[in-house]
């Protein structure tokens, strides 16, 4: 693969080759491409823990009615 990233982003490769972060452009980038990565399931988990938060407090205050799992277990005859 062969990409032209432009004049900026060419800066910052070579800054980061010169403090010896990475030892070619190809390191940079795949570096670059898993902190990337991360921060996409960072953000996934947060977003999860969001809505749990939100729905936790729905049943806090009583929005949203819930089952001990004997009465589930009534219900369905398990």
């Amino acid at each position: 693969m062969n990409v032209n990233l432009g004049e900026p982003y060419e800066v910052i490769i070579k800054r980061v080759i010169e403090k010896g972060y990475a030892g070619n452009q190809t390191e940079v980038v795949r570096q670059a491409l898993l902190v990337y990565e991360r921060e996409i399931e960072e953000e996934e988990v947060q977003l999860v823990n969001k809505g749990i938060e939100l729905e936790m407090q729905e049943i806090k205050s009583g929005k949203i009615k819930t089952k001990s799992l004997d009465e589930i277990k009534k219900k369905y005859n398990i």
